[in-house]
């Protein structure tokens, strides 16, 4: 309990430092959040486009398709808010030996990266999601029951742990490679077609967006749990793969941290 207090600590202190840094410069803190709700509307449009022309997509209803979109938007809010600010840190600290010092810090090293830097103006994101979600739950014409809520929210938890766990495997690679920006800027690229549903996609493109690259646990299957349509087993499924990713995640991070030669070395 005291190291969960500790660590709890660790974290508001870097939400703190980060949330003074970006207040720093109100005007661009503004002027970013007004662009992630230019960046909400453009990431509507090709759905808009697509039920203009029809009624369904592979079964999904627009209000449907739009729950999808508001996990999307919810998700891509906290990578771009809460993860890739300080994982990104890493690299620049294995090229340049700083993150020698990281390792002289008496805390888990993964923690402290992971938490080194957050971007609070990425909030605004949330709110889209939010609003997203209740537009599309007006368009359905009720609102989620209290059994889907408690599993949206089990597989909200299952996303983000899927999510942060591909990330920390992309920047593990780091440790061997030390320059991973071609390999990031192919998961974020990856990552976009989380705005569809996986049933979009066919063949080998659905089993890579389910079990390698598992997009269909971060947006699809919380859609499908937040729309009640998710049954229990599958729900459970995907926090064993979450369980699977994280375990696999810690691994591939502690093995890579061993091979790490420092700066002074």
């Amino acid at each position: 309990m005291q190291g969960f207090r500790r660590y709890g600590a660790l974290l508001a202190v870097q939400a703190r430092v980060s949330a003074a840094l970006a207040m720093q410069y109100r005007l661009d803190f503004i002027f970013k959040g007004i662009m992630s709700l230019f960046w909400l509307a453009v990431t509507l449009v090709p759905l808009l486009v697509v039920f203009e022309q029809r009624e369904t997509m592979v079964g999904w209803t627009f209000p449907d398709a739009l729950v999808v979109i508001g996990w999307f938007v919810l998700l891509k809010g906290i990578l771009e808010g809460g993860v890739t600010p300080s994982l990104t840190l890493v690299t620049e600290g294995i090229r340049t030996g700083t993150f020698d010092f990281i390792l002289m810090k008496p805390a888990d090293t993964q923690f402290l990266v992971s938490t080194a830097r957050f971007e609070p103006w990425r909030m605004v994101d949330l709110l889209g999601a939010l609003a997203v979600f209740v537009y599309a739950f007006v368009l359905l014409g009720h609102p989620p029951s209290v059994a889907s809520l408690a599993k949206a929210a089990l597989l909200l938890v299952v996303a983000v742990a899927l999510l942060y766990s591909v990330w920390i495997l992309v920047v593990s690679a780091s440790f061997y490679v030390v320059r991973v920006d071609n390999l990031s800027y192919l998961m974020t690229s990856l990552f976009d077609a989380g705005r569809w549903p996986v049933t979009v996609f066919r063949g080998l493109l659905q089993v890579l967006f389910t079990v390698v690259f598992p997009l269909a646990l971060m947006t699809t299957y919380p859609a499908l749990a937040l729309l009640g349509r998710l049954t229990l087993v599958n729900a459970l499924l995907c926090v064993a793969g979450g369980l699977v990713f994280t375990w696999l995640a810690r691994r591939t991070w502690l093995r890579a941290l061993r091979s790490y030669t420092s700066a002074s070395s």
